[in-house]
């Protein structure tokens, strides 16, 4: 009868234990997303004010076209310099992923949540490329229109309607990292 208790009594503390230590880990990546915070509120900030001014910039060439002589050189230069914006953007966006990559994580349940996490940072990034590669023909067509002597000036080049449509129905960058927090907080009161 003692070695039934005494099995009884090591098994409770062996499953206590084990959850003591997903509790530990969860706590540690709690408190790193929570340091985290404001690199990441900086990024989305930052990735809000370049899309919105792309969005915005797109809209306005729609409206009046592509311009003549000077116009299309600024425009060239504003498609280049929101590009660069866009690759910082990016950058930024695969740092804070790396970080979360390389966070030693063994339990199931923080290593879904961190799963989550960069799975929404690398859909951020696949966009900003895309939006780069749309800014990046446009500024090669704007450089071509102004060499051309066919160019009539009301047309404008077709990456200016992908970003446009890419951007419109955009609502900006969720802050996955406050409901991965408050997740994890929830699950193991933290």
């Amino acid at each position: 009868m003692k070695t039934r208790y005494t099995w009884l009594l090591a098994a409770a503390l062996l499953w206590t234990g084990c959850g003591k230590q997903e509790q530990q880990e969860a706590a540690t990546f709690c408190n790193f997303l929570t340091q985290k915070q404001a690199d990441f509120a900086a990024t989305n900030a930052l990735e809000k004010d370049l899309l919105g001014s792309t969005l915005a910039w797109a809209e306005g060439i729609i409206n009046r076209g592509a311009g003549h002589g000077k116009d299309l050189a600024e425009n060239a230069t504003s498609a280049d310099e929101l590009s660069k914006s866009a690759a910082v953007v990016s950058t930024q966006l695969g740092q804070l992923r790396q970080a979360l990559s390389d966070q030693p994580l063994h339990q199931e349940y923080p290593m879904t949540v961190r799963g989550d996490l960069v799975n929404q940072l690398m859909k951020r990034q696949r966009m900003l490329q895309e939006v780069r590669t749309a800014l990046d023909a446009s500024a090669a067509s704007f450089r071509e229109f102004a060499q051309s002597r066919a160019y009539t000036g009301d047309t404008y080049p077709a990456g200016i309607d992908k970003l446009n449509s890419m951007l419109g129905g955009h609502s900006g960058a969720d802050d996955v990292l406050a409901k991965a927090i408050a997740d994890l907080k929830a699950k193991y009161k933290i």
